[in-house]
């Protein structure tokens, strides 16, 4: 009996330190999540990928889980469980963070960026140095910068000129957009983009205004007569980067760190080059879907960004702190 204990010690001592040794091997697994639909070539879904793929082949002990479309947390409650440390990866629009830190307004002011070239100059700006000392002050580091440009669609007619919203209720992507788009006439109807289809279906919504990348991976042409394509006078530009829960990071190993940042830095890449072929894919989707599309004139463009100037650009300088250096410091970026 006392041969039989010592061989069950033995083979339990075995197994322990079989299971140690697994331990010690095994992958840390990081979970990212983000409300865009996943495997349908939206490129915000396809950044993270990218970076699951390149930490992987890192070989440095780490795996990132992908959740895509919502299905691990609704876009709105994203930034309080990365914060927290409960997430520890997203691609998110900082503008929907702005509710607790209304300065991220900034990153969806109509007309503040314009184009792509300008966008990725205000990525070294101390404009977005400032905006990043926010986002680390609240837990999270920027791992990918990303600037997505936008479009307008109507089931109503075509949005130009301020005169054409008026009377409609449409989705605007954050509190500047929306204070300027009352301003014009308009009447509001708030949710997060992955919404926007019902709420067009459904009659809540008239409009919308949201990503070109959005506008195409969400199949909103199929509730929009006219699209008003960005074009040379583009009123919407959203910060959408990659971030990461500094909890989380803190606790990774530098080795595992490197490889982080190093696969953000290729997915920022790979985004900054494929991002500029999306409003084209996006106006070849709608025209071959037989909705209408359009591009505001300069005329229509100032006409609006005089409005923004009354309603949001005032709103944001006197309410936000520090609000109206961030407006300069992003106006001074040529």
């Amino acid at each position: 009996m006392k041969k039989i204990r010592q061989i069950l010690k033995v083979g339990a001592l075995a197994a322990i330190g079989t299971v140690a040794a697994w331990s010690a091997h095994a992958d840390t697994v990081l979970k990212a999540s983000h409300q865009f639909p996943g495997g349908k070539g939206d490129i915000r879904d396809e950044m993270v990928q990218l970076i699951a793929r390149d930490v992987a082949a890192a070989n440095v002990g780490l795996t990132i889980q992908v959740f895509p479309g919502s299905s691990l947390y609704k876009p709105n409650d994203q930034w309080n469980a990365l914060t927290r440390g409960l997430l520890d990866m997203t691609s998110f629009p900082l503008d929907y963070a702005s509710g607790r830190n209304p300065e991220f307004s900034a990153t969806l002011m109509p007309g503040l960026v314009g184009n792509f070239d300008r966008a990725k100059r205000l990525n070294t700006s101390p404009f977005m140095a400032d905006i990043k000392k926010i986002i680390e002050k609240q837990g999270a580091i920027v791992i990918s910068d990303a600037w997505l440009s936008g479009a307008f669609a109507s089931k109503k007619g075509c949005i130009t000129s301020p005169e054409t919203i008026k009377g409609q209720t449409i989705r605007a992507a954050g509190p500047a957009f929306e204070e300027m788009l009352v301003g014009a006439g308009a009447s509001i109807s708030s949710m997060p983009s992955s919404e926007i289809y019902t709420g067009m279906q459904t009659g809540v919504l008239d409009a919308a205004n949201t990503s070109s990348a959005s506008f195409v991976s969400y199949r909103l042409f199929e509730q929009a007569k006219c699209l008003t394509a960005p074009g040379e006078n583009a009123l919407w530009f959203m910060y959408e980067p990659v971030l990461v829960s500094k909890k989380t990071f803190d606790k990774l190993t530098p080795e595992q760190q490197k490889a982080i940042l190093a696969a953000g830095k290729k997915a920022e890449e790979f985004f900054d080059k494929e991002v500029r072929k999306g409003d084209q894919v996006m106006i070849d989707a709608y025209k071959k879907a037989g909705v209408q599309v359009v591009e505001m004139t300069k005329a229509d463009y100032d006409a609006w960004l005089e409005i923004a100037k009354k309603t949001s650009y005032k709103n944001f300088a006197e309410k936000v702190p520090g609000g109206a250096k961030l407006i300069d410091e992003a106006l001074a970026v040529k």
